[in-house]
């Protein structure tokens, strides 16, 4: 069966309920894993061997988080500046084995939409805050996929928790169907 690796990166600031909800409608589903990186290396101690081979063994790629000042939460930064400069500058030959593999990102966001554009108070909207995030899959010859964006998470009630983990969850189901497998690293 195909595998779809989910990448979380949540600090859990205060208790996350927007994207708890959404990680479990994620790992529900067959053929996806979900990896708490916050919850694997507490001290930030990333051991770049495991996620390399949890990056090769993945037919898919998806990244999880919630927006942090316009950016990723600190530890996928250094996740990414760990793990990928190892792929793609000191073992390029390894790095060139995810040519291809679909990535997906999967972000919440604390305001509404329309904070994010032009006269909002983000000034920009949210798929050109993600830009670098494609830069870097582009980079890493990734097959970039239109992001899942999640938006007023730290406001919503329940029920509406709910429907932004099912809206995820059949963004998913899509996505995995119309995106065949790249070949295994």
């Amino acid at each position: 069966m195909a595998h779809t690796q989910i990448f979380h990166f949540h600090p859990g600031f205060t208790p996350s309920k927007t994207n708890a909800a959404m990680v479990q409608a994620a790992a529900e589903m067959p053929g996806v894993e979900v990896h708490k990186v916050y919850d694997a290396y507490p001290d930030s101690r990333i051991d770049v061997a495991a996620e390399t081979r949890r990056l090769l063994d993945a037919d898919r790629i998806v990244f999880q988080f919630p927006l942090h000042w316009y950016s990723t939460p600190s530890l996928m930064k250094e996740w990414q500046d760990q793990v990928l400069t190892y792929m793609f500058y000191i073992k390029p030959e390894i790095g060139a084995r995810l040519l291809s593999k679909p990535v997906m990102v999967a972000v919440t966001a604390g305001n509404v939409p329309s904070a994010y554009g032009p006269g909002g108070v983000n000034l920009f909207p949210l798929q050109d805050i993600l830009k670098p995030l494609q830069s870097t899959a582009s980079r890493c010859g990734l097959a970039w996929s239109e992001p899942f964006l999640g938006y007023g998470a730290d406001k919503l009630s329940e029920e509406e928790r709910s429907e932004v983990a099912s809206v995820y969850r059949a963004k998913l189901e899509a996505w995995i169907e119309q995106m065949p497998p790249a070949r295994r690293g």
